[in-house]
Order: C-alpha cells, then structure tokens, then sequence
C-alpha cells in the first residue's frame, strides 16, 4: 500500500511521511506572501489542517506537491483578506522628531526571516517559468516589493516568477482563467519593476530583482563582503557616525518597515543615525551577528534590552542599503534573547 493510501486511510503518519519533503519550501511561499514569520508559521499550520481534512478528495490530478501549494495559496489569500488581521502602519505625524526624511514610502508590514529557516529549499530551478535564483526570491528588496502587491496579483507573481508553474497551472491553482492570470502577472510585474534601479534592497516599492541594485545580496557573500558588513557593525557599536557612513554607497537607503520613512545617501543616513538612531552620543549599540534572508544582519541590544534587528544588504563590498526592524517578536526565530 502507499503512503498516499495508507494516509487516505487514517495513517496520521503516513500524512506526516507525505507532506514533510514539501513542509519548509510551503512555508517560506507563506512568508513570501504575507511578508511575517510568525503569520506563515499559522498559515502553514492552517494548510496541513486541510490538507489532512481534504485528503479523501485529492484525486491525484496534480502532483502532491501542487496540491499543497492550491492550498497554501489560497489560504493565504484568505489570511490577506482578513480586516481583522490588517496591521496599523506607524504614523508619520507621530514622529515630528525625525530629521526630513528623503521620501515618505508605502507603509508596509515586513518582517526578516532567519537563515535557519531557509536550509533545505530545493538548490535547482523549481519550474520552466521561475525567473527569480533561490536566494533572490528570499532577499529583503523581493520579499518588501511582494509586499506592496495586492493578493492576487502577489500569488500569481510567485507562482509563475519564483515556483516556475506554467500559466494554465497557475491559473488552475487561483481558480481563474488563463487569460485572468496573465493579465494579474503583467500588472505585478509592472508594479514591481516601476522603482529604478539604482534605488536597491530594503524600501517598500523596490525593483525585486533586476538590474544591480535590485539583484544586490541575492548570492553568497564573499569574505570581503562579510568583512565590510563587519566593519559596518562595528561602526554603529562604537557610534562612528563617520566610519559608518564611509561604508555606505553613494544611494544607500535606510528604510525601517513598516514605518513609512525612507532615508538616501550618505548625508540624510548619516544625519538621521547621529541625531536619532545613536541619539547624539546617548545611546550606544551592541550588535550580535546572525543572519537573515541570506544576507549580514544582527541583533540589536540598548543598554542590555533587545532593540529589533538591523538586515544589511551589500553591492561589492560597500552596503547599499540597511533595514532597521525595531519588532523584537521575530528574534526568539534567531535564537536571540531579549536581553544581554
């Protein structure tokens, strides 16, 4: 008998056996579409519910794994769709405080997923039609830019751009025609490429993916690079507003999801870091290295307490943009305490 029979008949581990190849690649397409750790973890859990539910009614048209993700997908539609569950972005008239920023951007809810997490996803090309590297698919700059996407139009791009399902397929999997389908993925397309290149990782409304900018922190560090984040980190440790700055390129971004504003260049970074981030002198970091969407990141500690998590995204060896996450909910993922 099969596994896939044993299951249909009540096997609870015959189900586990079943569904444990697909369970990290289905959760990081729930994090991927709901941009949160902690609500893919709920959905993923919600998708193996019915799927064990539903099992009696797969009738093995698709693969196993197709199955899955029909599920997924469209459980995360639903989780999308949920009013109750919508996060209250931070208010920009909340904080007069701040240096002006370099622009005001889409106020959108991200959060970093560790490296951990990310072990054991297929190395090869899932699909004819993927465009995006597996790193690349998981880069802050793709994961925020999937995020400024409305629902549909998020689910179709990773379907066809990063999981490679054909058009039929995909449009299969949303249960809307062929023609519904290519005409969702032309507009997220649109939609995500519309940022120039030259404004790289970390904003709301980034390239995901094309061009240097957009690609930059999609493929493994060199030792160069991982030394240059160093030195960044040791930078802001020892509030070298100026070491710091040395390090960045000339369009770095500093963004800080999902609080709107959004800093460029060496001056307005430098000015915001100095006045605001090490509060003129005040306020002093420790740093502890982890990783996060395959790229430099490190905990944040203010006197001891937890103080979010910082994601660096490197262009050679100068970083090109940084991520300030100040939500320590997501640091118990990176084994990282709330306090030193």
């Amino acid at each position: 008998m099969s596994v896939l029979d044993r299951a249909r008949g009540g096997d609870t581990g015959a189900f586990a056996e079943l569904i444990e190849p697909f369970r990290r690649e289905l959760f990081v397409h729930c994090y991927r579409m709901l941009g949160s750790v902690q609500d893919a973890e709920d959905v993923l859990q919600e998708t193996l519910t019915s799927a064990w539910r539903g099992l009696g009614g797969f009738a093995g048209r698709a693969s196993v794994r197709t199955w899955l993700y029909r599920i997924a997908t469209n459980r995360c539609l639903n989780w999308l769709r949920d009013a109750g569950r919508a996060r209250p972005g931070a208010d920009p008239a909340a904080r007069a405080d701040l240096p002006a920023p370099t622009r005001t951007g889409e106020t959108i809810w991200l959060q970093p997923i560790p490296d951990a997490l990310l072990e054991g996803l297929p190395d090869d090309t899932p699909g004819p039609e993927a465009r995006y590297e597996r790193r690349e698919a998981v880069s802050l700059a793709f994961v925020a830019a999937v995020q400024s996407l409305p629902p549909r139009q998020r689910a179709v791009l990773l379907l066809r751009d990063v999981l490679g399902y054909r058009a039929a397929e995909a449009a299969d999997l949303l249960g809307v025609t062929e023609d519904a389908a290519n005409a969702l993925l032309k507009r997220a397309r649109s939609i995500s490429f519309e940022r120039p290149a030259a404004e790289p990782a970390g904003a709301g409304r980034g390239e995901a993916g094309r061009g240097e900018a957009g690609r930059a922190g999609a493929g493994p560090l060199s030792a160069r690079q991982r030394l240059a984040a160093s030195r960044f980190a040791d930078a802001i440790e020892a509030g070298d507003v100026d070491a710091m700055v040395a390090l960045l390129t000339d369009d770095a971004w500093l963004t800080m999801p999902p609080a709107p504003f959004e800093y460029q260049g060496r001056a307005a970074i430098g000015e915001f870091f100095r006045h605001v981030g090490l509060a003129d002198g005040r306020r002093r970091y420790r740093l502890v290295p982890t990783g996060a969407n395959w790229q430099p990141a490190y905990g944040c500690y203010v006197s001891g307490r937890a103080h979010g998590l910082l994601v660096i995204t490197m262009r050679g060896e100068l970083v090109s943009a940084f991520t300030r996450f100040l939500d320590n909910a997501t640091l118990p993922y990176f084994g990282l305490p709330r306090s030193l």
